[in-house]
């Protein structure tokens, strides 16, 4: 939309891709969108996109963009920058083009429209989403679904506001076209750039140049698709260390700013994916967050509770940095990991512990040895592949692992449900080709175990699963799920008839050798109570916790929320799967999420935040009393994903306090809806 054109035009700029540009060529582009708010000298708002706007031709034409001979080369002529002679990287010869360019283009207002001198006509709308990403074909990469939601239609996704002699742009623009690929703002009077830049995650493509820019905001570091970030003469001195979350960036175009000697030389030796990676390695930790506030829904005195925690602690051969490039690569160590993760477990001190991606090395030589020092024990299964490898192979597959306090707990009995196994060997799914096809290779499991309280006799039954993760298999997830409330199912009538725990004195050792003292208070504890005992397994309380990879408009939320979906639901699509596909799923229990699905995420990336891990409950034998609240929401508008320096995995951790409601009143639930911080409890 521009010079009177009647539509939404589309511009790209030809046969640049990948592309060093020679003499009098054009800035590296792709295809591109465009069209142009009122003219302002202050810019934003609702009004005029998606409209035709004229520009008097007076204003136009009076444009003084901000440029002057000053600016050029940060003050060292002829281009021999800090005497490095030949050892000039071909990134920063590339640079010094384009910012040629844009100092010959200067005076050109909404140059970017018109420098292809014919618009391209859009032969229709693109959808233009900045939660996307590619998915890898290989099941061992481990990847996160697409925020599930309807993308924007437009017929244009990048925006021409260079050469208006703007003086401030409008924080709106920044909060109502989040779908903007591109944003030109170069040849203006812009002096900063307002934080809330940081809210087009979408943007591969920004150019700030001919400014009078004297710092950049440190929530430069949200726009990580970032491929371009052009800020040729303006008068900048430093750079924030969060330029180092831009690990997409190929063009960082700082020519014509007196930039410090110790950047400017990086840059021009090596290019800019040096200098980010410089900024990302030396990035230091910064000011923590406030800390997780913990909501008391339920102040009843209760007998009978107890605390679990879910974990999704991030295994280490997924931690690369082809997965999470904004991250520095110290922080991505287990070295660096483990600790904190253990710290959060320890501090947290849950009754009951159930983590996901735990490899059979840390489970073994890292989390068994350190958490037995907090009277855990626990129970570990890893993925069904380890069957098939050598024991050298088979300690880096990771699985699911269940802790428990042993002095509180007695384990009484486990099961471990392989989803593709269970599949191939039902009756109902033989010679089902989706079940071969589909189900059979992915090898995800669940840790199911069924444990006995010393003191008060009541008995309880944890699950622990990791579901598969690809939105592009819907249909595998709920049949994963399917099987495994299936599993659970038959697994809590048999347990409903399990004996009376004949012995129930505290063990007199610690899981390390060596170890045989109990405290005074162990020694004095009062003697432990019958083994309660329960008419039918829907009697027997039950958690189910884990990453399901699912947000609650998917199949997987409504069969374990609802105790029912139906034979042809959306997500199995066209699929088979024998009784699934013919009668529809279902289970016996009622449950309920402990966090009644208000927490704002549990997964926190640059292309996904959103909720995929879950507490879930019986609510016929339990009672939320608390749970582990949100993350301080402040914190994260510097912060474009996890892991970083202060959460050690892109997952959250989720813990609640239950109570056993076996004899005791009933008591109407609180739900838990985290409002403003002075509302909250804790």
């Amino acid at each position: 939309m521009m010079n009177g054109a009647q539509s939404h035009q589309r511009y790209m700029q030809m046969g640049m891709a990948n592309k060093f540009p020679q003499p009098n060529s054009q800035h590296p582009g792709q295809q591109q969108h465009h069209s142009h708010p009122q003219q302002s000298n202050h810019v934003g708002g609702h009004g005029g996109m998606g409209h035709q706007h004229t520009f008097s031709s007076g204003t136009m034409s009076n444009v003084t963009p901000n440029f002057t001979p000053s600016n050029l080369h940060s003050g060292t002529p002829n281009n021999n920058h800090i005497g490095l002679g030949e050892n000039i990287s071909e990134n920063w010869h590339q640079q010094l083009q384009l910012a040629t360019e844009a100092r010959a283009a200067s005076s050109t207002p909404h140059r970017h429209c018109r420098k292809e001198g014919v618009s391209r006509v859009s032969k229709g709308p693109v959808e233009v989403s900045p939660e996307h990403s590619p998915r890898a074909g290989n099941d061992e990469a481990r990847n996160r679904p697409t925020k599930n939601e309807e993308l924007r239609r437009q017929d244009w996704d990048a925006m021409d506001l260079s050469g208006q002699g703007l003086r401030a742009l409008s924080p709106a623009l920044f909060s109502d076209y989040k779908f903007l690929g591109k944003l030109y703002i170069d040849n203006n009077r812009l002096t900063r750039l307002d934080p809330s830049l940081g809210r087009l995650r979408g943007l591969t493509h920004l150019d700030a140049s001919n400014n009078q820019l004297s710092e950049i905001p440190e929530e430069i570091g949200m726009l990580v698709n970032l491929k371009s970030l052009l800020l040729f003469h303006n008068r900048i001195q430093s750079l924030p260390s969060e330029i180092g979350y831009l690990h997409k960036l190929e063009m960082l175009g700082v020519e014509g700013n007196p930039l410090e000697d110790d950047l400017k030389e990086e840059i021009i030796r090596s290019g800019s994916k040096a200098l980010v990676t410089h900024l990302r390695e030396n990035m230091e930790a910064g000011d923590a967050p406030n800390g997780r506030d913990w909501h008391v829904l339920d102040e009843t005195s209760a007998p009978d509770t107890f605390s679990v925690l879910s974990y999704n602690i991030l295994c280490d051969k997924y931690a690369t940095a082809s997965q999470y490039g904004y991250t520095p690569s110290e922080v991505l160590s287990w070295n660096y990991r483990g600790n904190i993760i253990l710290d959060e477990i320890k501090d947290l001190n849950a009754d009951i512990v159930c983590l996901q991606e735990v490899d059979q090395e840390r489970y073994n030589e890292f989390f068994r040895r350190e958490l037995a020092h907090q009277d855990y024990r626990g129970f570990f299964s890893p993925r069904a592949r380890a069957k098939t490898m050598a024991d050298k192979e088979a300690r880096f597959v990771d699985g699911c692992a269940t802790f428990y306090k042993s002095r509180k707990y007695i384990l009484l009995d486990k099961h471990v449900i392989d989803f593709a196994n269970t599949a191939i060997n039902r009756p109902d799914m033989k010679g089902e080709h989706d079940v071969f096809n589909r189900v059979m290779p992915r090898d995800h499991i669940a840790v199911v175990t069924f444990f006995e309280n010393r003191a008060t006799g009541s008995r309880l039954i944890v699950v622990n699963v990791h579901i598969y993760w690809d939105p592009a298999y819907e249909d595998v997830k709920l049949v994963q799920v399917a099987i495994m409330m299936d599993q659970v199912s038959r697994l809590a009538d048999r347990w409903a008839k399990h004996p009376p725990c004949a012995d129930k004195t505290a063990f007199r050792h610690a899981e390390l050798d060596g170890e045989t003292s109990l405290t005074p208070a162990e020694e004095s504890q009062d003697e432990p109570a019958q083994s309660q005992e329960y008419s039918s397994g829907t009697h027997i309380p039950l958690l189910v916790c884990g990453d399901f990879n699912s947000g609650d408009r998917t199949g997987v939320h409504d069969l374990i929320t609802r105790g029912h979906v139906s034979h042809d639901h959306a997500d199995l699509a066209n699929h088979s799967y024998g009784n699934f596909t013919r009668d529809g799923m279902s289970h016996p229990f009622n449950l309920k999420s402990a966090y009644n699905d208000e927490l704002s995420f549990t997964n926190y990336t640059p292309t996904f935040s959103g909720v995929l891990d879950y507490i879930w409950y019986s609510t016929n034998a339990l009672q939320v009393r608390g749970v582990l609240g949100n993350v301080d929401l402040a914190y994260l508008n510097k912060v474009p994903g996890f892991p970083n320096h202060h959460f050690p995995s892109d997952h959250l951790t989720l813990k609640a306090e239950f109570a056993v409601k076996s004899g005791r009143k009933e008591i109407k639930a609180v739900e838990a809806k985290f409002g403003p911080q002075k509302e909250r409890r804790g």
